[in-house]
């Protein structure tokens, strides 16, 4: 396997696995009863890496799925980025005692960023995922709503990433809010425009890969890793197909 990985997504709701479009909780779609079965077959398909999201946890605070990643570490061998509900240091440490090799830290990270900045010293940068998602404004800017995507944070994507390059951020996530869970191609131009800016930083493209040549284009901008969602859950794009591409 090369430096490119790929993130498999197991997004939970009440115990399922489901797909939010456009993080939208009124527009979700079912997929199994089981993600734990789920995160077997992404290992058997070859993933080294899972995305585990709590999306319970997202709206409500208070990480519910300890049971659920201590079931993954010991059954699959994957190693685990996981969050949800990330309000303060406790939730990190509470979530890396259950397993997770990287804890995902979102709305935190664009409303009290210098907190944030702080558990990348503290915990180790490696161990520390920043989840930025993004929307582009008519004027072209990049802006990071928070409170469900429905409020202007204020914070430009820009001047937050100069300030976490300079605290010494590892690993990005980015999501063009537009293009997730819709299929329509990740934005890779987005990708260029943040690598110009945190050029070091260990880039995951998020949001409307639907096919190997997608997983294709985000390793060629730049990117080292993409996150899988809706294309492996609705068979669309085959775990098996994307590892054989960046091996």
């Amino acid at each position: 396997m090369s430096g490119f990985e790929l993130y498999p997504a197991i997004d939970v709701r009440d115990g399922r696995v489901v797909r939010l479009r456009q993080g939208d909780y009124a527009q979700e779609t079912r997929y199994a009863d089981d993600p734990l079965a789920v995160a077997r077959r992404y290992a058997q398909a070859g993933a080294r890496w899972l995305h585990l999201v709590d999306l319970d946890a997202a709206r409500a605070g208070g990480y519910t799925l300890a049971p659920l990643l201590a079931a993954i570490k010991s059954e699959t061998g994957l190693r685990v980025q996981t969050g949800g509900g990330v309000r303060g240091e406790s939730d990190v440490e509470a979530i890396r005692r259950a397993g997770a090799d990287r804890v995902v830290v979102g709305s935190l990270a664009v409303r009290e960023p210098a907190r944030v900045a702080g558990w990348l010293r503290s915990f180790g940068s490696e161990h520390v995922t920043i989840a930025l998602d993004a929307r582009q404004s008519a004027d072209g800017d990049w802006l990071l709503p928070t409170a469900g995507w429905t409020q202007d944070s204020g914070v430009r994507l820009d001047a937050l990433l100069s300030d976490y390059m300079a605290a010494g951020l590892q690993h990005l996530l980015c999501t063009d809010i537009d293009r997730d869970g819709m299929l329509t191609g990740p934005n890779l131009a987005l990708y260029r425009r943040i690598l110009a800016v945190a050029p070091q930083a260990r880039l995951q493209a998020s949001g409307g890969i639907r096919d190997v040549a997608d997983v294709a284009a985000a390793r060629q901008s730049g990117c080292a890793g993409a996150v899988l969602g809706k294309a492996l859950l609705d068979g669309r794009l085959e775990l098996a197909d994307a590892v054989a591409e960046v091996a």
